[in-house]
């Protein structure tokens, strides 16, 4: 058999998975860089899902149940992997990955690039996990506390509690660096 009778035309589940990852390969991007606060790692848990979301069983009503799927798939893929003892051993320090000599960047990489030197990124990423993630999805991807809290697996009051607690800590580390903040 000749290489080209083995690729069959696109099935429906291949492109299910193109068409998710189209749309919400980003929000999944950034919800991992968010928590792992590594590109690697990142782009690890990125993959992970995807490999998920091609052997799931789930049954999807619409983009958005979609959506919130992949992104609670994301968080506990990245709680899984701080978990694992393999990561805690070997997880690579900022120094290491600046050593390592870049060439071009590529789009995607310079859009991260910009991302990393903004301010208020660099206060989301100073957050603990559980206020950062949901600041991430009510700020960034813009959901509503409800929606967060069935995505974290916490009660509604739980996720605006953590939302207060996120705007306090984001201010007063923009202000320590000297981004005073004009409003609340």
């Amino acid at each position: 058999m000749r290489d080209s009778e083995h690729h069959a035309p696109c099935s429906g589940r291949e492109s299910f998975i193109r068409r998710a990852m189209d749309l919400h390969g980003d929000a999944v991007y950034l919800v991992a860089l968010s928590q792992t606060r590594s590109q690697i790692d990142a782009q690890d848990v990125s993959q992970d899902v995807f490999l998920r979301l091609l052997t799931s069983k789930t049954e999807f009503a619409d983009e958005e149940h979609l959506h919130a799927w992949l992104l609670r798939v994301t968080i506990n893929r990245c709680h899984e992997l701080y978990r694992s003892p393999w990561h805690k051993r070997i997880a690579p320090s900022d120094e290491m990955i600046a050593a390592i000599p870049s060439t071009d960047l590529d789009p995607a990489e310079a859009a991260v690039s910009a991302l990393e030197q903004n301010p208020v990124w660099a206060a989301l990423k100073a957050l603990p996990e559980k206020l950062r993630v949901v600041a991430l999805l009510h700020y960034v991807e813009e959901y509503p506390t409800e929606t967060i809290a069935a995505i974290v697996g916490c009660p509604p009051a739980t996720v605006r509690t953590r939302l207060h607690r996120a705007r306090l800590q984001m201010k007063r580390y923009l202000e320590s660096m000297g981004m005073e903040g004009n409003n609340e």
